[in-house]
């Protein structure tokens, strides 16, 4: 390069220096920190006035610096420009606040912080608390509910994962008491685990299996409904195995109460969905109200024999419930299945 082109190099501005360089071309290379997650680092080559520089660009937590001086190479590895260790503590792990009054005066600030750490610090106080303190957190909820789905929608891996841990810790200390407040908390958990990103999938999914578990299928299954027929096939099965998960909670009179009818049509409606968990999970609830409906029948009249069976029948109860293309689809799940249970006894 010339001396004219050195000195124009030279009188270019910073920032457009930054701009020159960065389109030289870049690469990710990995971190894997104590924590699960994958911190990418973006770095970028530069050369100037023939010393070649490696910098980092973009929000990361590592990054990595090579630096040409004089025909010398250095490396400066693992420059840390933030803390990327977060420690996922399951629930039987966590240990008491050490100041209750405290922690309770900064858990919204904290929620609500720029600093990500500060954010996950908070969302493990908000697990403590309801592990340890839940009387203390109840009149809150409110005013955290929102901060923690927030935290659900953060694209840094930790504080999602953080947030969908503490979202199972609320269902099992408040159990049906999050119902108003369930909607967004929901869809989140839906979208995360129905994600690519495994251990933030594999979290969320135990969240909904800890929603099933701890609140009343009586105020969850209308929740669940409407996802059954979202535009996202993946959403849709997440949902349906959550609603097939919920509706043996209700009990055989608990089915019958809420409505065999309306139950095998939400199960016939999933049987053609796109996505084998859908599938798979429509199958299961068609066996379960099978099951409850010939209980139901033998409660009903157990010594008495009716003058039409027909009418009694599990296929008459499909066919005059459905259309006949969803009624013989239905039947054949559940004769099959049939089937192979007298084989094999």
């Amino acid at each position: 390069m010339s001396e004219t082109a050195l000195r124009d190099l030279n009188t270019v501005p910073c920032s457009d220096r930054k701009t020159e360089s960065s389109s030289k071309g870049s690469f990710t290379k990995p971190y894997v920190g104590s924590a699960i997650e994958n911190v990418d680092v973006s770095l970028v080559s530069t050369k100037i006035n023939g010393n070649e520089a490696m910098s980092a660009i973009g929000n990361v937590d590592v990054s990595l610096v090579s630096t040409k001086i004089n025909g010398n190479d250095t490396m400066n590895a693992g420059v840390e420009i933030g803390n990327s260790e977060v420690e996922y503590i399951e629930s039987e792990g966590l240990s008491d606040v050490e100041d209750v009054d405290t922690s309770i005066k900064t858990l919204l600030v904290g929620l609500d912080s720029k600093d990500w750490v500060l954010v996950c610090e908070a969302l493990n106080n908000v697990r403590r608390l309801s592990i340890f303190h839940k009387e203390s957190v109840l009149n809150m909820l409110g005013d955290v509910i929102p901060l923690v789905v927030k935290s659900l929608k953060n694209p840094r891996s930790a504080v999602c994962k953080t947030a969908i841990m503490t979202a199972a810790d609320i269902f099992d200390a408040y159990n049906d008491l999050i119902i108003d407040s369930l909607d967004p908390m929901l869809i989140q958990l839906l979208l995360k685990s129905s994600q690519d990103k495994r251990f933030v999938c594999e979290a969320a999914g135990r969240a909904l299996v800890a929603m099933t578990t701890c609140v009343s299928p009586v105020l969850l299954l209308p929740k669940l409904q409407p996802y059954l027929k979202h535009r996202n096939p993946r959403i849709r099965a997440k949902a349906s195995m959550c609603f097939c998960r919920s509706v043996p909670r209700l009990g055989v009179e608990g089915i019958k109460t809420y409505g065999i009818d309306k139950l095998i049509q939400v199960a016939a409606s999933q049987l053609s969905d796109q996505l084998p968990e859908s599938r798979e999970a429509a199958r299961t609830l068609l066996l379960e109200l099978q099951t409850v409906f010939k209980k139901s029948l033998d409660i009903s009249s157990p010594t008495t024999v009716s003058e039409h069976p027909e009418v009694d029948s599990w296929e008459h109860f499909c066919q005059s419930k459905l259309s006949p293309l969803s009624a013989q689809a239905v039947l054949r799940v559940t004769n099959i299945a049939q089937e192979g249970l007298v084989m094999s006894s």
